[in-house]
């Protein structure tokens, strides 16, 4: 940005080596000699020799100003517009510059250029400013070479044109002058108006930098960061960053904190992480907001607080950053830190879903699955689902073939539905190999393929996916896509019967009952079939009264089996009704 600061320093009179004490200067100031006005006028303003004085500075700069001094009417220029000794006057200051800028007084041309960038005491007019900014700029003025520099930059008042600006920038760095070293800098590292070359822009930036320069500073422990330019150096990285953060810059302020938080050219130190942070993310800086939330969540160098999370993550989400949107959404789902709310969920998930963040979608697609804090919609579901699975999100690929299996959102279509389902199960979620087996079991949207059943069960029943490992063993102990073996269906059969499926527990009493794959146990089958038969599975229950009612297993009861043929009754088993009316008939 143009740095269009007047330069208000008063031009002073180079005296001989003798300088004229007061008496003696007043004496010829008062015979209308222009010089001694000039600088009778300096002693007066700078207080040597005599009091300070600002009314009688302007007094005397004012005589010599009429009389054409140009120094003088420089200076009279000034303290117009810094008000001082005078009632403070833009249009005056204006004046006064323009005199001295047409005697060719350098100060007077920037300045003057000054005042019509900004529109003070003028109307704005930026190709004014170009060219009282170009005259000081020929005559060596570093402040104007500058100025030049970024009109060119901004094209403001002139062409827009980079070579130009980078040759005015040029000029400028080379007087030692640090902005113009520093958008020199900037001009190499994004090869606008020049070759891009990050080595020299290294360079510029150090200039700069050395001089104090803040922005610098940063961009110079950016290069060491990034390894641009120059060799990558964390530790370097970590001093120039530390230089500009201490003078308040916020962007150094968080790079600062990251590096701490990663241990990077420092030793990690969460603590000091979150102190850089809270620096910047006070001053408004979006992503250290956002990171400082981070911090609270995770309670990391500060005790976590989910409601500090839910503060900062708002601020930087209000700015715009998708990934505070999305947790402050999450936040709102979950009511954390905040009173849970499902519609400022959705709104939160909404805003960072329409800028792409995936979660976010597939979040949203679920709000709008089950209608919370939206009206159910199934069609809305589908879309955000399709948006989040085509980026890779694997509960989106898994929720949207769930979706065309079942025709909800989507006309139902068994090929998409194991399209996604292959997808999500190429990623290894579980539930998505189960259903791609079941697809291959079925023949539902591709050729039926009991092998690749088999495939796709074995995967997800190896991460203790139940109703995986009660399918394998089924087709184990079916000898359907693998060669039957009763061993491996009671194998699998009790890895899902440990995890409660009643399936597999009662699939499991059968094979201890018939001595499939097992020795022999009709206490074991007891065991499963009870299992089962206290989840409801009717089939159990009915074999369990059969074990009663034998005394298999188990001290022969008709009592109870007609009780366990009961309840297979009443969950539809006709099997148990006929056992139980047998029974019941029989006087039991």
């Amino acid at each position: 940005m143009m740095v269009a600061l007047l330069s208000l320093g008063l031009a002073q009179a180079v005296l001989a080596d003798n300088v004229p004490d007061f008496k003696e200067t007043l004496q010829a100031a008062e015979q209308g000699d222009a010089e001694a006005q000039y600088n009778l006028g300096n002693m007066y303003a700078n207080g040597r020799g005599i009091h300070k004085d600002n009314v009688q500075a302007v007094h005397w700069y004012r005589k010599a100003a009429e009389q054409g001094y140009a120094d003088a009417q420089y200076n009279l220029g000034t303290m117009y517009d810094q008000g001082k000794g005078v009632r403070q006057d833009d249009a005056q200051a204006v004046h006064w510059y323009r005199k001295a800028a047409e005697q060719g007084d350098a100060e007077a041309q920037y300045n003057l250029g000054n005042m019509y960038a900004n529109g003070r005491g003028v109307h704005q007019d930026y190709a004014q400013a170009v060219h009282w900014y170009r005259k000081a700029a020929e005559q060596g003025y570093a402040d104007a070479q500058y100025n030049l520099g970024v009109m060119y930059d901004q094209g403001k008042g002139i062409r827009q044109d980079n070579a130009q600006a980078v040759q005015w920038y040029r000029k400028a760095a080379e007087q030692g002058y640090a902005e113009a070293q520093y958008n020199l800098g900037n001009m190499y590292a994004s090869g606008q108006g020049i070759h891009k070359d990050n080595a020299q822009a290294v360079q510029w930036y150090r200039k700069a930098a050395e001089q104090g320069y803040a922005k610098a500073q940063y961009n110079l422990g950016l290069m060491y960061d990034q390894g641009k330019g120059i060799r990558q150096d964390n530790a370097q990285a970590v001093q120039w960053y530390r230089k500009a953060a201490e003078q308040g810059d916020a962007a150094a302020q968080l790079n600062l904190g990251v590096l701490y938080a990663d241990g990077r050219g420092v030793p990690k130190d969460d603590a000091q992480a979150v102190q850089w942070y809270h620096k910047a993310a006070e001053q408004g800086y979006a992503e250290a907001q956002y990171n400082l939330g981070l911090m609270y969540t995770n309670g990391e160098g500060v005790s976590k607080d989910d409601a500090q999370a839910v503060q900062w993550y708002r601020k930087a989400a209000e700015q715009g950053v998708v990934e505070a949107q999305y947790n402050l959404g999450v936040m709102y789902g979950k009511g954390q830190g905040v009173r849970r709310d499902n519609a400022q969920a959705v709104q939160w998930y909404r805003k960072a879903a329409e800028q792409g963040v995936a979660e976010a979608q597939f979040n949203l697609g679920l709000m709008y699955d089950q209608g919370q804090g939206v009206h159910q919609d199934d069609v809305q579901a589908v879309q955000w689902y399709r948006k989040a699975a085509e980026q890779g999100v694997v509960e989106a690929q898994y929720n949207l073939g769930n979706m065309y299996a079942n025709g909800r959102g989507a006309h139902q279509d068994n090929a998409q539905a194991v399209h996604w389902y292959r997808k999500a199960a190429e990623q290894g979620y579980a539930e998505a190999q189960y259903n791609l087996g079941n697809m291959y079991a079925s023949g539902q949207g591709i050729h039926k393929d009991n092998a690749q059943a088999v495939q796709w069960y074995r995967k997800a029943a190896e991460q203790e996916y139940a109703q995986a490992q009660y399918n394998l063993g089924w087709m184990y102990a079916q000898g359907q896509g693998v060669r039957q073996d009763y061993a491996q269906a009671v194998q699998w059969y009790w890895k899902a019967a440990e995890q409660g499926d009643a399936e597999a527990q009662y699939n499991l009493g059968v094979m201890y009952a018939q001595g499939q794959g097992v020795r022999q146990d009709d206490a074991q089958a007891v065991q499963w079939y009870r299992q089962a038969a206290e989840q409801g599975y009717a089939q159990a229950q009915s074999n369990l009264g059969v074990m009663y009612y034998n005394g298999q297993g188990v001290r022969q009861n008709y009592k109870i089996a007609k009780e366990w043929f009961g309840k297979a009754c009443d969950n539809g088993l006709q099997q148990g009704c006929d056992a139980y009316r047998e029974l019941n008939q029989a006087g039991y």
